[in-house]
């Protein structure tokens, strides 16, 4: 595998909340891993078999995406859309994690078996299946009644890391419980609807049930579309230790209050930022990176903070690949280069997303390999990337 230099870096965003800003020159990647940070000469990043010149802009982790509606393929049934995932690689989303194929698989059946084959098989393609080079992170099985020890323990055998409930067959939502404590039994973080319900069929599940099942993870807090309301959010900082995501299709209000508690009760760490699409909001490649902009320009916090919240956060969160999501040596080279937009009174990315602009992508690297020049869905980079050793479209127009 050609190893990647990236030089003439002006700052890094790391994705780790306790150190989310790193002043270096030059990164240095080799077999797909970060194994230098810090001055061109003493890297050797400008002597690597492919150099990408960030011409003094700056380079954030590849965003992870914690809450997409993947079913199989490149294909959203809800929105009949081909290729969404490659395009969101171009909104710097380089990892996804999926909230459950069965959701909008057309003619979802209920039963515990056919929640389980899905899942398994979910898990399997896209083990090899990269749109983009993509990280798919699927086969998260949507919890049903009747599902046993022996089931979870088939899935957890066959790559199946996640579950998601509050789609499931139960009369009740509290009903789901047993299901819950079997799925984290055998490992699997589980992920759970809050807030009212999103599609025909489905039930609201409200902070009493939330503190009931334990999930690990309080799915699209600030609401899918509509959110907890305010006490319950509340009690949930204050009496659990679930994480708690924040996605684009929810509420902004609601999201800004989420921060501004979770920053009271020390509990950043407990806060991951994800899109919650392709649904009836749409496919957005930007969803992610816009969440990213509305909190640091809303919500008092550094860009670099709420980037951390958008990439390692949702890595200990979701229990993904250790380093993915950071840039440190030898995590996985999931990187985006990115600059202030063009018309943006910003100096650089940072600054820019500080002010709500979306900045302009012109690389996304992928485990290493460039996949992405000049984003074909931000806006247009102050500065952009050149090239060596590659062909990249779009690079340097």
């Amino acid at each position: 595998m050609p190893t990647l230099g990236l030089v003439n870096i002006a700052a890094i965003a790391t994705g780790i909340l306790g150190a989310p800003r790193l002043e270096a020159e030059a990164i240095l990647v080799e077999n797909g891993r970060v194994t230098a940070i810090g001055a061109a000469s003493r890297t050797g990043a400008a002597r690597a078999d492919v150099v990408v010149d960030c011409v003094g802009t700056t380079v954030i982790p590849g965003l992870i995406d914690s809450h997409c509606h993947v079913v199989l393929g490149d294909y959203t049934p809800r929105q009949k859309t081909v290729d969404f995932l490659d395009s969101y690689v171009h909104g710097g989303i380089t990892s996804v994690v999926s909230a459950g194929e069965g959701v909008h698989a057309p003619g979802r059946p209920h039963d515990a078996a056919a929640a389980k084959a899905l899942a398994i098989a979910a898990a399997k393609c896209f083990e090899h299946f990269h749109p983009n080079g993509m990280k798919v992170n699927a086969g998260s099985v949507v919890l049903e009644p009747g599902l046993t020890d022996a089931d979870f323990a088939e899935m957890a055998r066959h790559g199946v890391r996640h579950a998601k409930y509050g789609f499931g067959g139960y009369a009740e939502p509290r009903d789901g419980e047993p299901e819950v404590r079997l799925a984290q039994k055998h490992g699997l973080c589980v992920m759970s609807h809050s807030g009212g319900s999103s599609i025909p069929g489905s039930s609201p599940i409200s902070h009493e049930v939330l503190l009931h099942l334990r999930p690990d993870v309080c799915g699209h807090v600030n609401g899918g579309t509509t959110s907890l309301d305010e006490a319950g959010i509340d009690r949930i900082i204050a009496e659990s230790p679930m994480a708690l995501q924040i996605v684009q299709a929810g509420n902004l209000r609601s999201s800004l209050f989420i921060v501004k508690r979770a920053r009271e009760a020390n509990a950043l760490a407990r806060l991951c930022v994800a899109s919650d699409t392709p649904t009836g909001t749409g496919v957005m490649p930007l969803g992610v990176m816009k969440s990213v902009c509305e909190i640091a320009s809303l919500a008092d916090l550094f860009p670099e903070v709420v980037i951390a919240l958008a990439t390692g956060n949702n890595t200990r969160a979701f229990r993904l690949a250790a380093g993915t999501g950071t840039i440190a040596v030898g995590a996985p080279a999931d990187l985006v280069v990115c600059d202030a937009p063009s018309a943006s009174l910003a100096a650089d990315a940072l600054t820019a997303i500080a002010r709500g602009d979306i900045p302009g992508i012109s690389c996304v690297v992928v485990d290493g390999q460039v996949r992405v020049g000049r984003s074909r869905n931000t806006p247009m980079a102050k500065r952009l990337s050149t090239f060596k050793g590659v062909a990249v479209a779009g690079a340097g127009h």
